[in-house]
Parts: C-alpha cells; sequence; structure tokens
C-alpha cells in the first residue's frame, strides 16, 4: 500500500491484514518502488497524488519491471492516462469494494 496519508495508509493496512492479506507500507512512491520486489508483492494499492513521484508515475515503472503485477489505484484524483493501472477506484469508497477489488485481482486466472 503506497499512500501518503498516513491515517489511510494504516485503517487500509489494518482491514487488509484482517481479511487475510499480509500488506507493506510505503508513504511515497519513491519509497514504494524501493521495496517493490517481483517475487513477494502479488499487488500494488496506491493513492495518485503524492508529493514528488505520482501513483500513475510509480505504476509504469512497476509495469516495467513485472507486467504481470496487477496496480490498483484508489484515490480522488484519477490520472488520465490509466495504460499502467489496472483499475481505479474513486474516492469516496468502502472498504469492501477495495477488498472486493484485490480478491479478483489476485484469484486465479
Amino acid at each position: 500500500m503506497v499512500n501518503d496519508d498516513d491515517e489511510s495508509r494504516v485503517l487500509l493496512k489494518f482491514f487488509l491484514d484482517n481479511v487475510g492479506y499480509a500488506v507493506d507500507l510505503a508513504p511515497n512512491a519513491e519509497e514504494g518502488l524501493s521495496r517493490f520486489d517481483r517475487n513477494l508483492h502479488d499487488l500494488v494499492l496506491t493513492d495518485n497524488s503524492m508529493p514528488g513521484m505520482s501513483g500513475v508515475e510509480m505504476a509504469h515503472i512497476i509495469k516495467m519491471r513485472s507486467p504481470t503485477t496487477p496496480v490498483i489505484m484508489f484515490t480522488g484524483n484519477p490520472p488520465k492516462d490509466h495504460s499502467a493501472v489496472d483499475l481505479v477506484i474513486a474516492k469516496p469508497a468502502h472498504l469492501i469494494e477495495i477488498k472486493e477489488a484485490v480478491e479478483k485481482w489476485l484469484a486465479p486466472q
């Protein structure tokens, strides 16, 4: 989970941890990229508007490193270019919507 808002980041981690997912946190895109390991992380959940690098810029780099890793963006500021983002969930949204999106993208194909 990459989000510069501490409260949102911690709340989403708490929620997703409690429904069975292991969640790593990063407070910005640069740190998210430095922690990303395609062999460890099955999905990336990110905001778009963050200081420095945006979520969509980070998504493009993740897709270059690991084209099959799903990137879900949960944001109040969706990017115009969705080419590196698999799903955009507009804020505000219920946590169940995020859980269902994660389940869908992690389901065996």
